[in-house]
């Protein structure tokens, strides 16, 4: 699952820095630090969120089995 886990978080991540940052840019807040901000708090968002969908694919494929 560990594998899994590093799959998934490095598909995750970059979708919610992209998303937080779009959001920022989108209310026309384009302070450096506040983009640096919702990126390192989307990595760590996404943690958890990568943790579930990988969990749930081991799941989905061990009942294949």
């Amino acid at each position: 699952m560990p594998r899994l886990l590093g799959i998934a978080y490095i598909l995750v991540a970059p979708v919610l820095m992209g998303v937080g940052v779009t959001a920022l840019l989108t209310v026309n807040r384009f302070e450096a630090m506040a983009i640096a901000v919702t990126a390192v708090v989307a990595a760590l968002v996404a943690i958890p969120i990568a943790w579930i969908v990988a969990k749930n694919i081991t799941a989905a494929i061990g009942k294949g089995r």
